[in-house]
């Protein structure tokens, strides 16, 4: 079996905060990601959620993150597509974009969560007839490539200025760092068409297939054959991994709780979609890099997301990226471009006794 390689290493977060008092909560996330720049990850992810406890607009929040942080990347997974306005979502991205740098990467995907609650709020008549799905995420790409509006003769007069209109502030790199967040093998040939990169997680259809594995290893081939000749793939794979090596026993005991919680859901397929799950990856460091090394899909890409749990705290977050990043991800081939001095140490919350590090690459 293959040893995955990993080059590039990021990590996602729900963005959790409390209700009567949400700013501490997104502050905190706002550090993590700085948190994580000073370990030398690759990137910062943040979901977009919507009447839940976690950031509404990715894009407001990755403007804020792009304001705290100077090379990591900033990514959001994902977008669900059918809320949004392809033109003024563009523009919103756009901005941050700008304002990052150029560091933002932008993950979508299909599907309307709550629907029943907030479609009506979002449009004005029946939304239901609408085009909610693929067709609306080619609409953003479109705008941020920033074609001209109208004919060649076609301008816009603002206050001192005569110019062409289109999408403002363009930056043509963004529409190159475009995903899709597919779990069934119709949603893996539509974004290879589009030439968008893959985000892949632990939840997919099972189609044909009553395991995980073999659903996943599908849809990373079927996405592969489908891509355009001379487009080179770009696949992440996400995976809930929580190491125990520094946290202290209750800490400890806390997570192995919350992977209990979850387990009964990866025994068989869920709903009339047959969702399949991957189980979380919960214990120290050998025992991961045993489970990772094992892993066929690992083995195929060299993109790695640290998926958070939701409803951590913090300090746990910090834990949980110390932790990966010093004795996980090195065994796996993953070295850091610019990890500052200093910031190896695990938080002092739940730093107990001397760090354990493991010297096993398989």
């Amino acid at each position: 079996m293959t040893t995955p390689t990993i080059t590039s290493l990021a990590f996602l977060t729900p963005g959790n905060f409390a209700d009567d008092d949400p700013y501490p909560g997104l502050e905190e996330t706002l550090r993590l990601f700085e948190y994580g720049e000073r370990l030398g990850y690759d990137g910062a992810w943040i979901r977009q959620r919507h009447l839940e406890h976690g950031v509404g607009s990715a894009a407001v929040f990755l403007a804020a993150a792009g304001q705290r942080t100077e090379r990591i990347e900033l990514g959001t997974a994902v977008i669900p597509i059918g809320y949004e306005s392809p033109f003024r979502l563009a523009e919103d991205l756009a901005l941050a974009d700008v304002l990052s740098r150029g560091r933002l990467q932008v993950g979508f995907s299909t599907g309307m969560p709550h629907a029943d609650l907030l479609g009506d709020l979002v449009y004005d008549g029946d939304w239901r007839g609408f085009d909610l799905s693929y067709g609306r995420i080619t609409r953003v790409v479109q705008n941020l490539r920033g074609d001209y509006l109208g004919g060649p003769d076609t301008v816009i007069h603002s206050p001192g200025n005569v110019q062409r209109p289109r999408l403002q502030p363009h930056n043509p790199g963004l529409a190159r760092r475009i995903w899709y967040g597919g779990g069934s093998l119709r949603s893996v040939r539509w974004a290879a068409g589009q030439g968008l990169g893959l985000l892949g997680g632990n939840i997919v259809t099972g189609e044909d297939t009553d395991d995980f594995t073999t659903a996943q290893l599908n849809l990373l081939s079927e996405y592969r054959r489908s891509l355009p000749d001379g487009r080179a793939p770009r696949v992440a794979v996400g995976r809930v991994i929580v190491p125990l090596d520094s946290a202290d026993a209750a800490t400890r005991a806390r997570y192995r709780a919350y992977a209990a919680s979850r387990h009964e859901r990866t025994l068989a397929p869920q709903g009339p979609r047959r969702v399949l799950f991957a189980p979380d990856v919960v214990g120290t460091a050998e025992q991961i890099l045993e489970e990772l090394t094992a892993d066929p899909v690992l083995a195929e890409v060299s993109e790695l997301r640290l998926e958070l749990p939701y409803e951590f705290h913090r300090e746990e977050y910090e834990q949980i990226l110390h932790d990966v990043r010093h004795l996980v991800a090195p065994e796996l081939g993953w070295r850091p471009e610019a990890a500052q001095a200093g910031a190896g140490r695990a938080p002092e919350a739940t730093r107990r006794g001397p760090e354990v590090r493991t010297g096993r690459a398989g």
